[in-house]
């Protein structure tokens, strides 16, 4: 910033050096437009220029000349740069007139710089230039800059195959957080060729759903406004098992080697880290206080209404009220009161059950088991089951087995499982504190736990995905109303209890006629009793620990995998990806209005029938109210390539610059800034396999208008027979223009988590299994080594870090 230079004074900060009674540049300014404000308020700048000195109430001596330079236009969210020219002059400050407040940065220059506000209709702000002379004489000129509506701000990038993360132009991205980076002073740095170890002190694998929590630049405190200091919460969710070790896993006689089980568990789990934004840009704090790992090891409360029920006992837990760890941390949520919600996705297929188990095991017990996918004779993921350990009694590889093989619940882990599947809220802010397992929000395959908007007095309310074909969407509605000051209580976990651990789930039947029912899933009511012929609830408890089984005694409706949502921060509308499916589990004969293609997209010779590229289906609730038993639906957008059937296929009129394949990630930005006001942004992430021949994964930015804003439609469907068959459905509106593809990523990655500093100028976003298809020797992706140009490095999942040149809101 320059230095206001005035005649006969100098001031350094808050102290006056200059005592005398001259009038200060402030104080003249100050004189000066009021005056103006008394004489009939706006002028033109023809006018001040011939106005300049006429606030002292002498006969005008104009020593200096200024410009304010030429009226303007731009967005919202855009960085707008004010250039102002001025002769003879001793000091310069650019002030506001009218319009939104912004703040002007450099005020004191020539060049002073301000990020357009949000606005909802076209808007004028206008700013004055003034000088003053050597007489300490005030020349004023103005200028108008006029605001419209946040619109997209970039161009499209195009598919690619490329090994780097590809942004559009005037955007830069720089790796912050790799697999193996270490999270304290004493772990070393990451060798990256198999021989590493403690992972409990270093990044764990496939980096996914992620939140950023605001410090305080100086105080270290939370601050939900700070954007240059945060903690990244971040979900490990699986391993890429063929970079950890010297050369991949290895077993002996089918029993893995503990070292290398350890080093598989605790790449799992979830992680938080201070992140700090320097002048050379954003890096990751190694050393910092708050930096912590969560692991499949981590000690574990349990709450809710399920907690200490007869299902959750274990050897470990004998009451079932406690447990270890959680694994296979897909998506996300956060909490208005600053805690991160981490969610248990895929945990059924970590766990071995025997052969002959189910002769062991009531009826009751194996319809849940079977629900489930915890399979008889399954040999569990990654086998750590079969682990001997060298501490005599540890039981940190047998909860992996989940056969029964003692006399009962509590002294084996047959009940495992059980613990898994939940929604687990941490508090990123204490690194001691102890995670909670959530169980009224229900047990299932959970995707992630995205927060309603929040109205104090309404109840809070939870948007929940459960990631498998034929599966179903979720709310959970707490009990209690909220209560606003809660936002800011320090005990994060125990705000937690008053709203978490109290109230009804519920689950989603879309019917064919656009209207949608939440199903309550409450012992005693509908066919969710002890007489349910499928599987006999015993209680409310038995309900949560089996609440995909409860969903299907209602009549959800079964959905082509459903993933993350994301809740619009102006309408409250919810959003949902639907990633795709495959022709066994969407038929011909099984479509229905909110999951209505059945189709092939060829891949080279090969076909793929049924829905391989997805759709995003969007709901608003009655009354836009999230309590709501009702809503309406439509479907926002087709995932589809640009090449196939407009009528039946590509029905959101999808182009090369914004087809895609297998929506995942899902996210708005934040209402902070301008990218979640008025018309937010909605960031669209993709984990493909069926497009993956023309483009890796990429990210898409939309401004998706709302519910209804298209109409009904029908289709024909085709099978890979030549049969077809017809199927009505409700299309928003076709995107076009305001759905745009901003990032690729590199070989064989997916592209998941996402979040912003709450300025909107920088967002954080995570690259998962790069080069997954490779091998320890022959690795299919270099990356993130060859995003600066580097090669025959094994690749890592990584944070990334992607900000605007000018500074701007990213995206806008």
């Amino acid at each position: 910033m320059s230095e206001i230079h005035l005649t006969g004074r100098h001031d350094d900060g808050d102290i006056e050096l200059n005592t005398s009674s001259n009038p200060t540049f402030g104080s003249i300014l100050e004189e000066r437009q009021s005056r103006r404000g008394v004489m009939g308020g706006m002028a033109s700048v023809a006018a001040l220029f011939g106005l300049a000195g006429c606030d002292i109430g002498d006969t005008p001596t104009t020593d200096s000349t200024v410009s304010a330079g030429a009226s303007g236009a731009t967005t919202s969210g855009k960085t707008v740069t004010l250039t102002g020219s001025s002769t003879g002059a001793t000091g310069v400050l650019w002030t506001q007139v009218s319009g939104p407040t912004v703040v002007l940065t450099n005020a004191n220059s020539t060049t002073a710089t301000f990020t357009a506000p949000s606005v909802a209709a076209a808007t004028a702000l206008v700013f004055a230039f003034n000088s003053s002379g050597a007489n300490s004489v005030v020349s004023i000129a103005q200028t108008t800059v006029t605001v419209s509506p946040a619109a997209l701000g970039f161009n499209a990038v195009a598919k690619n195959l490329l090994d780097v993360v590809t942004v559009p132009a005037g955007y830069s991205v720089s790796v912050l957080y790799r697999l193996g980076d270490p999270i304290n002073a004493a772990t070393p740095a990451y060798a990256n060729n198999g021989t590493d170890t403690n992972f409990g002190a270093r990044a764990g694998d496939h980096h996914d759903g992620m939140s950023f929590f605001g410090l305080g630049a100086t105080t270290g405190l939370r601050d939900d406004n700070g954007s240059a200091r945060g903690l990244l919460a971040m979900n490990h969710e699986n391993i890429t098992a063929a970079y950890l070790h010297p050369n991949g896993p290895t077993s002996v006689g089918g029993i893995r080697p503990e070292a290398e089980a350890i080093k598989e568990i605790e790449a799992h789990g979830v992680a938080v880290i201070e992140v700090l934004k320097g002048t050379s840009g954003w890096n990751y704090v190694q050393n910092s206080t708050f930096n912590r790992r969560i692991t499949p090891n981590t000690p574990m409360d349990i709450r809710g209404p399920a907690r200490g029920d007869a299902q959750l006992r274990t050897a470990f837990s004998p009451t079932g009220v406690a447990g270890r760890g959680t694994v296979n941390n897909c998506a996300n949520g956060y909490t208005p009161w600053g805690s991160y919600l981490t969610c248990e996705e895929n945990w059924a297929g970590y766990f071995r059950r025997s052969s002959t188990d189910n002769a062991a095991r009531t009826a009751r017990e194996v319809v849940a088991l079977n629900r489930y996918g915890v399979s008889q004779g399954a040999s569990g993921a990654n086998n750590w089951a079969s682990v001997v350990p060298t501490v005599p009694g540890s039981t940190v590889f047998a909860k992996w087995n989940a056969s029964v093989m003692g006399s009962d619940a509590t002294t084996d882990f047959r009940n495992e499982p059980n613990q898994y599947g939940w929604v687990v809220e941490i508090d990123p802010y204490d690194a001691a504190s102890t995670p909670r397992k959530r169980t009224a929000l229900g047990r299932m395959g959970h995707e992630g736990a995205w927060p309603s908007n929040f109205v104090a007095g309404r109840r809070p309310v939870f948007y929940m995905g459960d990631d498998s074909r034929g599966e179903y969407f979720y709310k959970f509605v707490s009990a209690t109303p909220w209560v606003a000051a809660d936002a800011q209580n320090a005990d994060r976990l125990s705000v937690g209890d008053k709203y978490l651990d109290n109230g009804t789930l519920y689950v989603a039947r879309y019917d064919a006629t656009g209207n949608g029912v939440w199903l309550p899933l409450v012992f005693g009511q509908g066919a969710v009793t002890a007489a349910n012929p499928a599987y006999a609830f015993a209680s409310q408890a038995d309900v949560l620990i089996n609440a995909r089984l409860a969903a299907d005694a209602v009549g959800a409706t079964k959905m082509d995998r459903p993933e993350w949502a994301a809740v619009n921060p102006a309408t409250g509308e919810v959003y949902l990806t639907l990633t795709n499916t495959n022709a066994a589990s969407r038929p011909l004969t099984a479509t229905d209005a909110a999951n209505p293609r059945h189709y092939n997209d060829p891949k080279g010779s090969a076909n793929q029938f049924g829905n391989p590229n997805g759709h995003i289906i969007r709901l608003r609730e009655t009354g836009d109210n999230p309590e709501a038993t009702t809503f309406r639906w439509d479907i926002y957008a087709f995932g589809a390539g640009a090449d196939l059937n407009a009528t039946n296929i590509n029905l959101s009129g999808l182009d090369a610059t914004n087809d895609f394949s297998s929506p995942d990630g899902l996210w708005f930005g934040r209402s902070q800034n301008a990218s979640g006001l008025v018309n937010p942004l909605l960031w669209i992430q993709t984990d493909d396999g069926a497009y993956t021949d023309v483009t890796n994964c990429m990210m898409l930015v939309a401004q998706p208008g709302n519910v209804g804003d298209g109409g009904a439609r029908t289709i024909t469907n085709t099978d890979a027979t030549g049969a077809t068959r017809t199927q009505s459905t409700f299309v928003g509106k076709a995107p076009g223009m305001q759905l745009r593809r901003f990032l690729v990523g590199p070989k064989e990655c997916e592209l998941t988590g996402i979040d912003s500093t709450p300025d909107g100028k920088t967002i954080f976003v995570n690259i998962q299994h790069p080069g997954e298809n490779g091998s320890a020797t022959t690795p299919s992706s270099f990356w993130p080594a060859s995003q600066t140009g580097g090669t025959g490095s094994r690749p890592r999942s990584a944070t990334i870090v992607i900000t605007k040149d000018d500074g701007g809101v990213v995206g806008l």
